[in-house]
């Protein structure tokens, strides 16, 4: 925390205002994607706090006036827990008036929002909440696979891979027949995360979508099978971020074959990859 008292000094103009933070979701990565209110306040900003899911083009819609304060985990590592990152925003908005901490995704869905709340209601700051399109129905809106379709699927499952302990999530009863299930954060775990759907009862022919970097420059879409898909993981080199969609309804994507794209045969099931355009 040796980094919180360089941040905010009282030289600052506004340093007697008594802000707020505003948790932005920036939606999956492309820029048309922002809500208006989402744009709005990453234009009037004192100081923005953003992490690796925010993508570079939304990063490019943030005047050079605003500051900015990285707080990711490049790779994985814990360069800075939650707390510090909830102590900094509660130090800026005794600061600047306009604190936005900017969010892949949607603050409220795998987005670690509940938390930051949580934690700046404590230290008595005020916090406003904009969603943002989840990474689900961004990679739903390029692929053309429909989350919910009448023959198909009547539910979803959000659901991260990884416990707070780093345990496997609890898999039974989440996929199968008549179901969409979207895995967060699954790339590392997918050869277990294959065996507990199997163990559940999930054929290993049961479809599987693998969307890296949805909406984004350089998109990739892969269809596979829950036995495959680690081994299409791994031979792909699939990066983060990335989804795992589960269900009949992935089979959609296969229709997503444009001239430029290719598909590679693979066993009994194609890899298909489209090259975002």
């Amino acid at each position: 925390m040796a980094n919180v008292v360089p941040l905010f000094d009282s030289k600052t103009p506004a340093a007697q205002a008594t802000g707020k933070v505003i948790l932005v979701g920036a939606g999956p990565g492309d820029p048309g994607l922002l809500t208006r209110k989402a744009f709005a306040a990453l234009t009037t900003a004192d100081i923005l706090f953003y992490d690796d899911l925010v993508s570079a083009e939304i990063l490019a819609e943030v005047p050079p006036s605003v500051r900015r304060v990285y707080v990711g985990k490049p790779n994985g590592a814990a360069k800075i827990t939650q707390e510090e990152i909830i102590s900094l925003l509660a130090d800026a908005a005794r600061t600047y008036a306009h604190v936005v901490r900017l969010k892949g995704g949607d603050p409220l869905i795998f987005g670690r929002g509940g938390e930051e709340i949580e934690g700046l209601r404590l230290e008595g700051i005020s916090v406003d909440v904009i969603p943002g399109i989840t990474a689900a129905q961004g990679a739903a809106s390029t692929t053309h696979i429909p989350l919910t379709h009448r023959d198909h699927s009547a539910q979803i499952a959000y659901v991260t891979a990884v416990r707070r302990d780093g345990a496997l999530a609890d898999f039974r009863n989440l996929a199968g027949e008549g179901k969409t299930l979207v895995v967060y954060m699954g790339l590392g775990k997918a050869a277990e995360i294959s065996a507990a759907l199997k163990d559940d009862g999930i054929p290993g022919d049961f479809p599987v979508a693998i969307v890296e970097n949805a909406t984004r420059p350089g998109e990739r879409r892969f269809v596979t099978t829950v036995d495959q898909m680690a081994a299409l993981v791994a031979a792909k080199v699939v990066r983060s971020p990335a989804l795992l969609l589960i269900g009949k309804v992935a089979t959609a994507a296969s229709a997503r074959v444009h001239t430029e794209d290719t598909a590679v045969t693979h066993g009994e099931f194609n890899w298909v990859h489209f090259a975002h355009g």
